[in-house]
């Protein structure tokens, strides 16, 4: 009789407490696992957004610097121009020499309440009045784009503001300003600005991005030594 009872004993399994029990212990550990999980693919996503926001940075800064590596030269014509508000310049093509030339702009513009730094390119350029329209038009762009303007317009990262300087007889100056001009310059204003010797790019980046804060990038005319 006493080994009948201690066999049903063993045979009538867990209590429902024992299996409420083990069902709370399971939902805990799986509600950890999940949280687990989650955060791994939250810091996964940001380290890709971050690298991401670099690669761009990189890449703007990298078409910066050749755009002013590629500037041409036009006789009585301006090749980089800076207004205030947008930088504009005009470079060889990248492809072939054959295709012209093409005019370059760079601002800063708000866009979808936010400011972003932006790079417009023309068409290639052929005629000198190709050019003086493509000239005309990026410093419209700056201001008041049309929509045909935004569909040539490339955005590169957030900005909150940003400067520039020219390097000119030794010094860095606002471009705006007469300082280091030479004599023949202000004397003939016909002909096409002096190219500086140096352009200084400072840009401040928002707070929230992969890098923030202040930064600053200066580039050298190939004949003294090239970007850095």
């Amino acid at each position: 009789m006493g080994r009948r009872v201690r066999s049903l004993n063993m045979q009538r399994g867990f209590t429902l407490i024992e299996l409420l029990v083990a069902i709370a212990l399971m939902a805990l550990m799986a509600a950890m696992s999940w949280r687990g999980l989650d955060g791994m693919t939250r810091a996964q996503t940001q380290m890709r957004q971050h690298a991401d926001e670099v690669l761009t940075l990189q890449a703007g800064l990298a078409q910066w610097g050749a755009d002013l590596d590629a500037l041409a030269q036009q006789p009585n014509t301006p090749n980089l121009d800076w207004d205030g508000r947008a930088l504009r310049l005009l470079r060889a093509s990248s492809a072939s020499p054959q295709e012209g030339l093409r005019v370059v702009a760079w601002t800063r513009r708000q866009v979808a309440g936010g400011g972003q730094w932006l790079r417009w390119q023309s068409p290639p350029l052929r005629t000198r009045g190709e050019l003086q329209v493509a000239w005309q038009k990026a410093a419209l762009w700056a201001q008041n784009p049309s929509d045909e303007d935004r569909k040539r317009e490339v955005s590169i990262v957030p900005l909150t503001e940003w400067q520039i300087f020219y390097f000119r007889s030794n010094a860095w100056s606002n471009p705006l300003s007469s300082e280091g001009v030479s004599a023949d310059a202000k004397a003939e204003p016909t002909t096409a600005p002096v190219v500086p010797d140096g352009v200084r790019l400072v840009l401040t980046l928002p707070p929230g991005q992969a890098l923030s804060g202040v930064l600053t990038r200066d580039w050298m005319s190939p004949t003294l030594g090239g970007a850095k």
